[in-house]
């Protein structure tokens, strides 16, 4: 019986990529406008039926 690989991040990975998240946007480098494109982009290609037929993704907060 085959195992199967199923890779994980470990705490510390995550709370390093929380760190690096929190001093992005505490410098100014990830904005609310960044954050939006990045949300309405990520909708867009998971629901990309939907943007075929007509749906708009753009999230404005």
């Amino acid at each position: 019986m085959a195992t199967r690989y199923r890779p994980h991040i470990s705490l510390l990975t995550l709370i390093y990529l929380i760190i690096g998240v929190f001093i992005a946007w505490d410098r100014g480098y990830i904005d609310e406008g960044l954050v939006e494109r990045i949300i309405s982009a990520l909708l867009a290609i998971f629901l990309w039926v939907l943007v075929l037929l007509g749906v708009d993704f753009h999230i404005n907060f």
